[in-house]
C-alpha cells in the first residue's frame, strides 16, 4: 500500500469514526429529548440556533442551510414547530418575498428547559466516547477550542 492510498484509508476510517459518534450522540439525544419534553433533535435545533441570532430569526434558507437540510425538510420542520407554537413565520420587512422564521416566547421557554437535559446526554455521550482510544482525538476536538469547554451545563 502507497502513502497516498494510507492516507486515504486514514482519511475513510476517521470519516466513519466521526460517522458513528454522530449517530451515537444524536441517537442518545432523540430519546431524551423526545421522552422528556416532546422535541426531536432537529426541533431543538432550530431552537437552540434561533436563540443565538441577533434579532432570534433567519430566513428559511439561511435555516435551512444552517441545519444541513434541504428546503422541503426546513419547512416542514417550521410547520410542525409553528403549529406547536413554539415559532412564527413572518415576512422580511426589507424583502417582501423573503419568509424569516421566529422563535415565539414559548420556543424558548421550552429551550430553557430542554437546554440543560441536551447538554448533559451530551458531555455524558463524548465522555464516554473519550474513552475510547480511537475516539479520542475526536473528543478533543469537539470538546476543547483554545481551553474553553464547547458544552457548558
Amino acid at each position: 500500500m502507497s502513502l497516498a492510498d494510507e492516507e486515504v484509508e486514514a482519511q475513510v476510517h476517521g470519516w466513519r469514526l466521526l460517522a458513528v459518534l454522530h449517530a451515537r450522540i444524536e441517537a442518545r439525544l432523540e430519546r431524551v429529548l423526545q421522552a422528556r419534553h416532546k422535541l426531536s433533535v432537529s426541533e431543538y435545533g432550530v431552537l437552540e440556533l434561533l436563540s443565538r441570532q441577533e434579532e432570534y430569526h433567519l430566513r428559511m434558507g439561511q435555516l435551512a442551510t444552517a441545519m444541513a437540510l434541504s428546503q422541503a425538510a426546513t419547512t416542514r420542520l417550521v410547520s410542525r414547530l409553528e403549529d406547536r407554537g413554539l415559532l412564527v413565520r413572518c415576512l422580511c420587512p426589507e424583502d417582501r418575498r423573503g419568509i424569516y422564521s421566529e422563535a415565539t416566547p414559548a420556543g424558548f421557554e421550552l429551550l430553557d428547559q430542554a437546554r440543560p437535559d441536551h447538554n448533559a446526554v451530551l458531555r455524558e455521550a463524548l465522555a464516554e466516547a473519550s474513552l475510547n482510544p480511537e475516539m479520542a482525538h475526536l473528543i478533543s476536538a469537539i470538546g476543547v477550542v483554545e481551553g474553553k469547554s464547547l458544552i457548558t451545563g
